[in-house]
């Protein structure tokens, strides 16, 4: 109850919304806020709460993120509205009631679906966050010139600058980024959820699946499916009915490991040094 009486979720949901929670209860919030879910009188929704002073418009670039993906097939819970109460950002979103069993078939579908949403340019009009690091998303006319400079090399200099990576290490990323044109095949800019790792996919009651806490950006799509499969895998049933949609060049299961760099230095900057060896190793395969 601690945690209850410390936030003042009945105070913004009454100002927003005009009526007292019914119930409030606690709902597991990752590392970067504490999450609620708020049961009224004729709906459930769910308020995200950090402090404002951490990430300064995180939720209202995850209300722009939601918004995006909206477009698509996936269900996506309903962005209500963000806003800053006392020393506290808030978001109020759909309580989705979540189950079991995902149909990976139509997961696949929905993804090729939202890769076929393409924008002029790669990247955003706006910066936005994964996880709790800012992401860089400056419009480029080249998927490559994008991911050296906006992913690969940018993190990698804040890796060096924060003592997780040496000199040499850096090297070894510069000499990858002039090889990726060899590697990577081209595609136009495709809308993607960005930070598609399992903790962000969900499936509602009758196994369609629900997509959370976006990073969108018009990228590769074989980011998503590089994300997904980090620290997991997915049924190939998944992969066989976006294929039936989406065209991926033969090779993605050799290549997929450079689409993963962008995550793992992602964690490297967020959890520490514990994730460097897994990005030498891949830096090393393709050296």
């Amino acid at each position: 109850m601690f945690l209850l009486q410390l936030y003042p979720i009945n105070d913004i949901i009454l100002s927003q919304f005009g009526e007292k929670p019914k119930q409030i209860s606690i709902l597991n919030g990752g590392d970067i806020n504490q999450v609620f879910k708020v049961e009224l009188y004729n709906q459930n929704l769910v308020v995200k709460l950090n402090n404002s002073k951490d990430l300064p418009q995180l939720f209202e670039k995850e209300k722009k993120g939601l918004e995006l993906l909206s477009q698509s097939n996936f269900i996506i819970p309903k962005a209500h509205l963000y806003g800053t109460y006392t020393s506290y950002d808030f978001l109020i979103i759909d309580y989705i009631e979540i189950g079991r069993n995902l149909n990976w078939g139509d997961f696949g579908e929905k993804l090729a679906q939202l890769h076929q949403i393409e924008g002029k340019h790669f990247g955003l009009d706006h910066d936005n966050y994964i996880g709790s690091l800012m992401q860089v998303n400056e419009q480029c006319n080249d998927w490559i010139e994008f991911y050296t400079n906006h992913r690969l090399l940018a993190l990698t200099a804040k890796a060096r600058d924060q003592g997780l990576f040496e000199k040499n290490h850096c090297i070894w990323v510069e000499k990858l980024c002039q090889k990726l044109n060899e590697v990577i095949p081209t595609y136009n800019p495709s809308l993607i959820h960005g930070d598609l790792w399992s903790g962000n996919l969900l499936t509602d009651r009758s196994g369609q699946p629900v997509l959370i806490d976006p990073a969108v950006y018009y990228g590769h799509p074989e980011m998503d499916w590089a994300m997904l499969s980090l620290f997991g895998n997915y049924p190939e049933e998944a992969m066989r009915s976006y294929l039936n949609i989406v065209n991926l060049e033969v090779g993605f299961e050799h290549r997929k490991e450079i689409h993963q760099l962008y995550p793992l230095l992602v964690h490297l900057l967020i959890f520490g040094i514990g994730y460097r060896q897994s990005i030498l190793s891949v830096l090393k395969k393709f050296s």
